[in-house]
């Protein structure tokens, strides 16, 4: 999967700073040298938005302030991450949408993402965002694991 002629040129990283999308950033470079990578970042609008006494969520007044900040201070840890070649999107929304239309917009040829460590009753009720992108994408999709000692 390696030189011209490999099937993964343009590699898309999801990054959301947790250790499992950093590990998932360095197996990509790793595995594949030489490929073009962009690290993806979506900034979750949805933090932004307050639970309401039902236990569903209710947007709260949109506050541009702290959008914005959190928005800064993502740019900020995405450009620590970056390494020389690479390049970096960012976004706002919902992270797992975000990540699929900015990979096929770019025209990746793989999508890269970590799976975190979640409990059964968590994931069966909301699933994981890898899993998510898995079955939203139209490209392939790596999904790694950080190895048990690291966890």
């Amino acid at each position: 999967m390696t030189g011209n002629n490999g099937a993964f040129q343009k590699i898309a990283v999801g990054v959301d700073f947790s250790p499992s999308s950093q590990h998932a950033l360095d197996v990509a470079r790793v595995s594949f040298p030489g490929a073009q990578i962009r690290l993806l970042h979506v900034t979750d609008a949805r933090v932004t938005a307050s639970p309401d006494l039902m236990g569903g969520v209710t947007p709260a007044v949109f506050d541009a302030g702290l959008l914005s900040s959190l928005e800064d201070a993502d740019a900020r840890r995405l450009a620590a991450l970056m390494q020389d070649g690479e390049e970096t999107e960012q976004l706002v929304g919902d992270p797992v949408t975000g990540i699929v239309e900015a990979a096929e917009r770019w025209g990746a040829d793989l999508i890269v993402v970590g799976t975190h460590a979640q409990g059964a009753l968590e994931h069966f009720f909301i699933g994981s965002s890898a899993e998510k992108i898995v079955g939203r994408s139209h490209l392939p999709v790596l999904t790694v694991r950080v190895p048990e000692r690291h966890a």
